[in-house]
């Protein structure tokens, strides 16, 4: 079991970092929540903005097209998304791609995916769709060409570490086990961060005692990887996730199961780990990259500028009957007081681009 793999690597080592955590129970290959089962829908571990409508997915149909028709119509051009999911996302943006003369035929669909069951699930989705796909690991083994990189829900997965200022100096928060119940993980007080405190938002850096921050090297390994590529071809990455549009304290490290939050280092591997994206830092990163970064913008403002209010109107006029549905699919998606202020988008490009779709130049 991985919780007793892990028990016996602190047992040996020491106390290991969130960031280390969380790879295991993630990413585990035999064993990792990603690896062992398909966590998405409203029957499984959690629910995102593709599975409850589909309206979202054809709005980023929508914005992929605009792209492609930005960057002077590339064919072939690829179209990437890291973490699919269930391959619903790309589903729905394929089909509203077809209105698109010229579209689809470019498209090589690419799918960078960790997960064999979720692999498996994205091609019985895909299937119909008739569109060149291929699944890899890596963004950098993405082929070369012009590409439009769409990604939702994917940063806030990826492993972090934790840091908690203490009489005046930043230690890294690890896991260890406890003292008196040594089979429990537990959260414990490390050494002190040193250079690493570079990591820490600047502004952030003097916050009192007590005070804990998330450093999410993964989303700079991202920002990275992607600066490498379009540095040198054109292209254009949306990134939409949760969080804060500006670096702030706290804790927001949790753990779902079946759609409730579970205590984060209970039973490693039978729940979703996530945490909030710190926007600012991303972009900020992306710009020191070379990008050009848009945003970020709320869902809701985003969804309803690509005219999310016209598609649903489409929809309900062809089944009335499930009027009342697709007014709540709306809802959600879009109200501030459910998904519309929480989640936002940045858009990172090649120099030069235009303003991309549902972003302003001011």
């Amino acid at each position: 079991m991985i919780a007793d793999r892990l028990r016996e690597r602190i047992a040996e080592s020491g106390p290991i970092s969130i960031a280390a955590f969380m790879t295991q129970a993630l990413f585990d290959p035999m064993e990792g929540f990603y690896a062992t089962k398909d966590p998405i829908g409203a029957g499984a571990d959690f629910i995102t903005a593709p599975e409850i409508s589909q309206m979202f997915g054809e709005l980023v149909g929508l914005w992929i097209a605009q792209s492609w028709l930005d960057m002077g119509k590339p064919d072939p051009v690829q179209v990437v998304e890291l973490g699919p999911g269930r391959g619903t996302m790309m589903s729905d943006a394929l089909r509203a791609c077809r209105a698109v003369p010229g579209l689809l035929p470019a498209m090589q669909v690419t799918l960078i995916e960790a997960s064999a069951a979720l692999k498996a699930v994205q091609a019985q989705t895909l299937g119909p769709s008739g569109a060149q796909i291929r699944w890899i690991d890596r963004l950098e083994n993405v082929p070369a060409g012009p590409a439009i990189i769409v990604g939702n829900e994917f940063l806030d997965c990826l492993p972090l570490r934790q840091a908690v200022r203490h009489k005046g100096q930043w230690h890294e928060r690890l896991v260890g086990l406890g003292e008196t119940e040594a089979d429990q993980f537990v959260f414990v007080l490390g050494p002190p961060l040193g250079v690493d405190e570079a990591l820490i938002p600047e502004r952030l850096r003097e916050a009192p005692d007590g005070s804990l921050v998330e450093l999410r090297p993964g989303d700079r390994q991202v920002v990275d990887q992607l600066a490498a590529r379009l540095a040198t071809q054109p292209g254009r990455a949306l990134l939409i996730d949760y969080g804060p549009a500006q670096s702030e304290t706290g804790d927001t490290l949790q753990a779902i199961r079946a759609h409730q939050k579970v205590p984060p280092l209970q039973n490693p591997g039978t729940a979703d780990l996530t945490a909030r994206v710190d926007f600012e830092s991303l972009v900020t990163a992306a710009r020191e990259g070379g990008l050009t970064a848009w945003g970020p913008v709320e869902q809701g403002p985003f969804l309803l500028g690509l005219g999310m209010e016209a598609r649903a109107a489409v929809l309900s006029q062809a089944a009335p009957g499930q009027r009342s549905v697709i007014a709540r699919q709306v809802w959600r998606l879009t109200d501030e007081q459910q998904m519309g202020s929480l989640f936002k988008l940045v858009c990172l490009d090649s120099p030069g681009l235009a303003t991309p779709p549902g972003f302003s130049a001011d």
